[in-house]
């Protein structure tokens, strides 16, 4: 559908947001990479791998639109689960990146939160956009069958589908085995499957330039620090419960830390934390016995939980015995 005399490669880049964050958390927690998925050197590659199917040079071959299609909490939900600040960092980066969000409301069946309709409104806008924007070559980054209808549709109008697919395996840290792998309709039907588990692996090996930039660069400071100016002085811990009422401003050591978790020290029972309760720096950088500093969230059975957490430096701690002992500050009774 190349307009007339354009030797332009118009080119529509689809995110499935869920199926793309759960790649992205796999190479930050289970893969030996142990770094996130950029954007920008995904969007690259797209190019490149784009141009090199359609024989043409990679500057023809241009991403004109590029969506973003998630469920997502409410403002009201997503600020007590301490959601607001994660959800507001990739705001950010689709944002600096032109990619267009399109976001639907999560909705509670049976008491668990499902993302639906999703699927449904990224087909309508693909192929409406396709159809409207003359786009060339879809970019669909999604693995799931109910994609095979739009594949389908842009088939017949004579838009090329490329799939970027991961095919892996791991277990998580209940000791479950999970399984991420595209289905074979959709592989069947797109033009241009991308098998990406063996492009980056292989790359990797190779230390491919376009492909060792799919990653984030963990040697980049860390973005969006919040300010410790006006941190509440830490005092000894009292009553029978040493974590205290959800908002308490806390600091201990991490106890132990496992594929994207961890628990910070804190008797009787020690706090449960994950890599996305993290404010500032880079999960793979924390070690066990480091000091960190959280506050006291709740989570889904109702249980104390370590949320805010950012690794501090250890603190000079007055009247104090010789061996540690977590401390903690109540917002109710804080000094400033």
């Amino acid at each position: 559908m190349n307009q007339m005399n354009s030797p332009l490669i118009r080119v529509g880049v689809f995110y499935d947001g869920n199926y793309f964050l759960k790649i992205s958390d796999y190479y930050y927690f289970q893969h030996e990479r142990k770094a996130r998925i950029s954007l920008e050197g995904l969007h690259e590659y797209i190019r490149h791998q784009v141009a090199e199917e359609e024989d043409v040079d990679v500057r023809l071959a241009q991403i004109t639109d590029a969506h973003f299609f998630r469920g997502r909490l409410s403002a009201t939900e997503a600020r007590d689960k301490d959601r607001l600040f994660h959800d507001r960092l990739l705001d950010d980066i689709l944002m600096n990146l032109g990619v267009q969000t399109h976001y639907m409301a999560l909705k509670t069946r049976d008491g668990r939160l499902q993302e639906k309709g999703i699927d449904v409104w990224l087909s309508l806008e693909a192929l409406e956009l396709a159809l409207h924007k003359t786009l060339d070559v879809v970019v669909l980054i999604a693995g799931d069958s109910d994609y095979v209808p739009l594949i389908r549709k842009l088939n017949t109008v004579g838009t090329r589908v490329m799939l970027l697919n991961w095919d892996f395996k791991y277990e998580d840290f209940k000791g479950e085995t999970r399984v991420t792998r595209a289905s074979q309709q959709l592989l069947e039907q797109v033009t241009y499957p991308v098998a990406m588990h063996d492009v980056i692996d292989r790359g990797l090996q190779a230390q491919d330039e376009v492909v060792e930039a799919l990653f984030v660069n963990q040697s980049e400071p860390a973005a969006f620090a919040p300010s410790t100016a006006s941190a509440p002085k830490l005092v000894r811990p009292t009553g029978p419960t040493a974590a205290g009422p959800v908002g308490t401003l806390g600091m201990s050591t991490i106890k132990n830390l496992k594929n994207g978790f961890g628990f910070v020290v804190m008797p009787p029972n020690n706090l449960f934390f994950s890599y996305a309760d993290l404010t500032e720096g880079d999960f793979n950088d924390l070690r066990e016995g480091d000091w960190v500093e959280f506050t006291v969230g709740r989570n889904h059975r109702d249980e104390d939980c370590a949320r805010n957490v950012r690794k501090v430096t250890a603190p000079q701690l007055n009247d104090m015995e010789d061996e540690y002992e977590p401390v903690i500050a109540h917002a109710a009774t804080a000094e400033l």
